[in-house]
């Protein structure tokens, strides 16, 4: 399977884009957020030879680093529309975490460009009570992965430890989990760091608790809508970051909704892990049915 890296034209500058595949039938993935388009590497192992997975770096992250704010999931998702365009032919949109919910609301707003929705673990609004000091919750519930962009390396080997000893990757560990490592390193050694900005993060992290319009956007959802979430969290444990009692509730309210329980999935794994990977794979192709 061979990687092929595009760049579509943005605001500000080009969007990095990883293609695996050369078919007709085209996916666009979006990750999470302090993730890349690598995180979507496995799932794209599993991904019949007639489609083409597109993955892009959103603005802040990965190859896409450089490229300006201001952030915030709005900008990200006239991004994706961007990409959408590129490849024409309505491709199904998928999103992993905070790439779900730019997912929604890219379709939500152009839904001339998407054949169908997948959302894989987010995409939900999150229960956050109204005053809540949303940095603060940002660094509870991110914990690792906040901290990480901070930090700088002396080597790649430093930068892959501290991802072996993260505890929803503890045991987990795969070749595409080294890959997706490896890619997000910037710089020479004894000042490797992440690609990922903090302020972009941040920003994107602030609009997603404060509860953009998914609701809204979820409420005009017609047709089936996959929604696969793990039953494991950021660190490896229960519970998962959408709670069941979340996902009835929108399941009731949004007939469209197909949530899914991802077994033996944390956060993380349900992209990574082989079984994982192949029932996101699964759900995207029959999204394009």
């Amino acid at each position: 399977m061979q990687l092929q890296l595009v760049n579509v034209p943005v605001d500000g500058g080009d969007l990095r884009v990883l293609l695996w595949g050369t078919g007709k039938r085209v996916a666009v993935a979006v990750h999470g957020i302090t993730a890349s388009g690598m995180s979507w590497q496995a799932v794209a192992r599993h991904m019949p030879a007639d489609w083409t997975l597109a993955a892009p770096d959103l603005r802040g992250r990965g190859h896409s680093h450089d490229l300006p704010g201001p952030y915030g999931l709005d900008r990200h998702a006239r991004d994706v529309a961007a990409v959408l365009r590129h490849f024409g032919g309505r491709p199904v949109l998928a999103g992993h975490s905070m790439g779900a919910y730019i997912a929604l609301l890219t379709r939500d707003a152009h839904p001339e460009l998407v054949r169908r929705l997948v959302l894989v673990d987010g995409g939900l609004p999150l229960p956050v009570p109204e005053g809540t000091d949303l940095d603060a919750v940002l660094d509870a519930t991110l914990g690792p992965a906040i901290s990480r962009l901070r930090q700088t390396y002396p080597d790649t080997e430093a930068y892959l430890d501290f991802w072996r000893a993260h505890p929803a990757l503890a045991g987990h560990w795969t070749a595409d989990v080294e890959a997706y490592a490896r890619y997000d390193l910037v710089g020479e050694n004894g000042q490797l760091r992440s690609r990922a900005a903090e302020d972009a993060v941040r920003a994107d992290g602030r609009d997603v608790l404060a509860e953009k319009p998914f609701a809204d956007a979820l409420s005009r959802l017609t047709k089936p809508t996959p929604l696969l979430t793990a039953p494991a969290g950021m660190f490896g444990a229960p519970p998962g970051l959408l709670p069941p009692e979340v996902i009835a509730a929108w399941h009731e309210r949004v007939p469209a909704l197909r949530p899914q329980t991802v077994p033996g999935a944390n956060h993380y794994t349900i992209l990574f892990e082989r079984e994982a990977a192949a029932a996101v794979s699964q759900a995207i192709r029959a999204a394009a049915l």
